[in-house]
């Protein structure tokens, strides 16, 4: 955590700013904190791994006790979620030289939802949220973004490359920001904090607020919807892509609201509702995302999910170009859905869902993702767009090549 994070922070019981304690728990890097803990007028809370935690409950106490009389390690397994056995493998892949975040995920999170995150970068739904905010943020960098509910990071990348200001990511498990931080999306400024309470954040503090698929998992709409128009302020955008309907069909589908609940919700905002299949279309044919076709909560009809942008900036709401990919700022490999067979110079690719649930939920890939193709190149070593030729762009288009994090799998 950066000092400069204390300017935005509040507590979110209290409301009041918060301070760092001078003890003995404190480990800096030059403005960095390291290890430590924050005190505000109601509440102390730990800073582990530089990562602030900013909720109030045992298990929390508990790893801030740990921390303050020197076991840091087993403060962190114990946010993490790890047993002693777990601890030990996970701080022996971090010894070596070659640890990736699918290893790590594989320690920390071994069941559907580390799945899920392992392939999260060709999904649909990201597809969906990437292009809307490479396409809300064209215009120019915003000063700063939060991504609420983030997860482990991987939106929270692509709002970086908009962003002037570290994004702030947001979510109530420690081991995705954790994941987020290291792996994900270096240089990030993780938050770990609960969305069913107050956000511990100082009110219009971005120009820029995105929360991405989590908000029907959500119990306190009504607060949350409160607090991101809170933060988003008069002149801020709310960008909330993959709205599940309740009026649709949607696995896993949370707890979900009728498009016309969303939009009230946010009516101070003047919000407008969009149909994902829409949007989706647009991206995929590789046209303008068409924000000035906003429908009405009756229009959205049986739409499985709706995306809901409020901003009282009327340029949000036009249609935008969808870019090409762009410049790698990560490493260049091939989608990981992929089973590659190298054949000399060449690569034989077959799709291979990774769970028989996994392809009923993103089964929807197959719109970009052929079942099968070779391409002229040798997988067994570092990739480069200029291996592609002409091809490139496209193969990047279709997902089939993926521009990730370093050490990602």
């Amino acid at each position: 955590m950066d000092l400069s994070l204390l300017d935005l922070l509040r507590c979110p019981f209290c409301g009041t700013h918060l301070d760092l304690v001078d003890n003995e728990a404190l480990v800096r890097d030059g403005s960095r904190v390291l290890w430590g803990v924050l005190g505000c007028q109601c509440c102390a809370f730990p800073v582990l791994d530089g990562i602030p935690v900013l909720i109030a409950d045992d298990p929390t106490r508990a790893a801030m006790h740990a921390m303050e009389a020197g076991r840091k390690e087993e403060a962190l397994a114990s946010v993490l979620g790890l047993d002693v056995s777990a601890a030990e493998r996970l701080h022996a892949l971090l010894e070596g030289a070659t640890a990736t975040y699918r290893d790590a995920l594989e320690i920390i999170s071994p069941d559907a939802e580390g799945t899920y995150f392992v392939y999260r970068f060709s999904d649909p739904t990201f597809v969906l949220a990437e292009a809307l905010v490479r396409a809300i943020g064209a215009g120019g960098r915003t000063a700063r973004a939060i991504d609420l509910c983030g997860g482990s990071g991987h939106l929270t990348r692509v709002l970086a490359e908009q962003c002037a200001e570290p994004v702030v990511v947001a979510d109530v498990f420690y081991w995705k920001l954790w994941l987020a931080q290291r792996f994900t999306a270096p240089g990030c400024a993780p938050i770990c904090c609960d969305a069913n309470h107050p956000l511990p954040f100082a009110a219009g503090t971005f120009p820029l607020v995105v929360l991405s698929d989590a908000f029907p998992y959500i119990w306190h709409k009504r607060l949350l919807a409160g607090e991101m128009l809170r933060l988003a302020g008069d002149r801020g955008t709310i960008l909330m892509p993959h709205l599940h309907s309740s009026l649709g069909f949607n696995f896993s589908a949370g707890m979900t609201l009728t498009p016309e609940a969303y939009r009230d919700l946010f009516a101070p905002a003047q919000p407008r509702l969009f149909r994902d299949s829409d949007l989706l279309g647009d991206i995929l044919g590789h046209t303008a995302i068409d924000l000035s076709r906003d429908v009405t909560p009756e229009q959205a009809g049986h739409e499985p999910s709706v995306t809901l942008v409020a901003s009282r900036d009327t340029g949000v709401f036009r249609k935008h170009h969808v870019a090409d990919p762009g410049a790698l700022t990560g490493e260049l490999r091939i989608n990981p859905l992929y089973r590659v067979e190298a054949r000399g110079a060449r690569a034989q690719l077959t799709l291979a869902f990774p769970t028989p649930e996994y392809e009923e939920e993103f089964g929807a890939v197959r719109r970009y993702l052929p079942d099968s193709l070779t391409l002229d190149v040798d997988p067994r070593g570092p990739l480069t767009p200029a291996q592609f030729g002409a091809g490139y762009t496209d193969l990047r288009r279709r997902r089939i090549l993926l521009d990730t994090p370093p050490n990602y799998c």
